[in-house]
């Protein structure tokens, strides 16, 4: 399949082509010194490039897709936990990866799969998947309702569902030859078979979607910890924000001092201790983990 330039970028890291001709300077802002230590997380048996990390709510299995460069079939993959550290990898997801881009893996407590795809976007002008995972295969694959808009230039990626099923957290980003212009979080809420937006998504991310590009949100069990990736004329960077209720907007986001380079994309492990994130090293993009003072 031939992907367009738009959707390229559908999984993240590419942002960075676009990042590099922005004018805006990036202002650090708030900070936060919550998290330290910065370490490589292996996946014993892989050797290629591994993004967009998630960790399954009961901590046992990490799923990642491999690069995303234009010239690479992007396919999702998963591996079993051996320790914080240290991850076993068994192969591709099976029943789910075409010749399309597929990415940005996300799984509620109940086994319900969500993925980004490019394979029907020429035809529905929709990417977000889901399906129903058990032991390293996806069944019952199908477009997620409700989420997408039919509008010339606007792509959906990035999406995260809540550990309940309930909430679902995704970007809308509207491209201009072939670049990103803008990339705001949206919430989504479970409506039916489907989710159907959320009339407040607009007040409860007031505060994250204030300027660049901000996309590959992660959220805690309660949704009252929200991480995410903002490219704001520099390289990306991962933030975390705050709320007091899962009804509450959330503050004032804050950027995590230890993440350090080009990183993207925030997972936390079982225990909300640690956050799990890909990372630009030395070339090749690598799994690294930071874990909480």
């Amino acid at each position: 399949m031939i992907r367009t330039p738009c959707l390229l970028l559908l999984a993240g890291c590419l942002f960075a082509t676009a990042c590099q001709g922005r004018s805006q300077t990036f202002v650090s802002g708030l900070l936060s010194t919550d998290f330290a230590n910065p370490q490589l997380v292996q996946i014993t048996g892989y050797a290629g490039d591994a993004m967009e990390p998630f960790l399954s709510r009961d901590g046992k299995v990490l799923f990642f897709n491999n690069s995303n460069d234009p010239h690479v079939n992007t396919n999702l993959h998963w591996a079993t936990r051996i320790d914080d550290l240290t991850f076993q990898y068994k192969g591709e997801i099976q029943g789910v990866n075409t010749n399309a881009l597929e990415g940005v893996p996300s799984m509620d407590r109940n086994n319900v799969f969500f993925f980004v795809s490019t394979r029907s976007y020429d035809q529905t002008a929709s990417t977000i998947y889901r399906g129903t995972y058990l032991n390293g295969s996806l069944s019952a694959i199908e477009l997620v309702p409700g989420v997408s808009i039919s509008k010339p230039g606007i792509v959906n990626f990035d999406a995260e569902i809540s550990a309940d099923g309930n909430t679902l957290y995704f970007v809308e980003s509207q491209f201009e030859h072939g670049q990103p212009k803008s990339a705001a979080i949206l919430i989504a809420r479970k409506n039916g078979s489907g989710f159907l937006r959320a009339a407040d998504s607009a007040q409860i991310m007031e505060q994250i979607n204030t300027r660049g590009l901000n996309y590959a949100a992660a959220t805690s069990t309660t949704e009252l910890e929200l991480f995410f990736t903002r490219a704001d004329g520099s390289a990306p960077a991962i933030y975390v924000a705050t709320r007091s209720s899962a009804s509450a907007a959330f503050g004032k986001p804050k950027k995590i001092v230890a993440i350090t380079g080009f990183a993207e994309a925030p997972t936390l492990s079982r225990d909300e201790k640690s956050l799990y994130f890909h990372k630009m090293d030395n070339g090749r993009l690598r799994i690294y983990r930071v874990t909480r003072r």
